[in-house]
């Protein structure tokens, strides 16, 4: 699979996230403020696999398709691994 170029740039605002955190806890900022930074890197992580997982699971199911070949068990897997990544 081809990555496309807006999920690698997420990838990169996210290391920026976490740089700038690190940057927080050097300067001895308040709990509450790093908290809420890796809450948001977090959540913006868990966004780039949703969107990975699903441009993935688009992909297989055309293929499959086009095959005739079944469906099901891809959704199911897809499914899987995003609760796994939890």
């Amino acid at each position: 699979m081809e990555y496309d170029k807006s999920v690698i740039n997420r990838l990169k605002r996210i290391e920026g996230q976490i740089k700038g955190v690190l940057g927080m806890m050097e300067q001895g900022k308040d709990c509450r403020d790093i908290v809420t930074q890796l809450s948001a890197s977090r959540t913006a992580i868990d966004r780039t696999m949703g969107v990975i997982v699903s441009t993935n699971l688009e992909e297989c199911v055309r293929k499959n398709i086009e095959n005739g070949e079944d469906t099901d068990y891809l959704v199911k897997e897809a499914v899987e691994l995003l609760i796994k990544s939890r």
